[in-house]
């Protein structure tokens, strides 16, 4: 037995000619902006723990800083230059991906939503209202919708270098501590 019933899909057909099938479109293209946007603040969000954990660990630890210290690798064995020059390469890649999630974005497209070009699209708005044009507004949304998911992507992108980036830097830390 289940926990929940499941709902036969024929109770979701809707007349493709009712107002209905419009609003429902409507509405999904709406909450697709939604959870796009939501999601890009959350990649900003996972950024900004990365470079915060980064820059206290480079700030607390004296043998992290000294992995940038060129003068310090001419005392150092084999081993503990490749794991220095690791981590000093990881946490580097971490803080630059890290910050490359919060950099602005340029894409060829934009819509009324962003702010950015809103006096090109404001006489358009105005016109498309004055006709009561909803296709305008549906066009609008899913516009926007393929902007936020190219936004998205690319920040999540960074976002999954900056947070493999910082685990090699714990791990070359713990060998470096271990080995060196």
């Amino acid at each position: 037995m289940s926990d929940f019933e499941i709902t036969p899909p024929e109770l979701f057909e809707l007349d493709p000619s009712s107002g209905d099938v419009f609003h429902e479109y409507f509405n999904h293209f709406r909450k697709l902006n939604d959870v796009y946007y939501d999601q890009i603040k959350i990649a900003d969000q996972k950024a900004a723990y990365i470079f915060t954990f980064v820059l206290a660990f480079l700030v607390s630890s004296s043998e992290v800083r000294k992995v940038f210290a060129l003068e310090n690798y001419a005392s150092l064995d084999l081993i503990t230059t490749l794991f220095s020059s690791a981590l000093a390469l990881a946490c580097t890649i971490s803080i630059v991906c890290a910050l490359l999630v919060v950099a602005p974005r340029r894409v060829a497209i934009s819509t009324s939503l962003f702010w950015g070009t809103w006096p090109r699209h404001r006489p358009l708005l105005e016109s498309a209202a004055l006709r009561g044009d909803m296709q305008y507004l549906l066009k609008e949304y899913l516009n926007n919708a393929d902007v936020l998911s190219l936004i998205s992507r690319r920040k999540y992108m960074f976002v999954g270098m900056a947070f493999r980036s910082l685990i090699a830097t714990v791990i070359c830390y713990v060998l470096l501590l271990t080995f060196g």
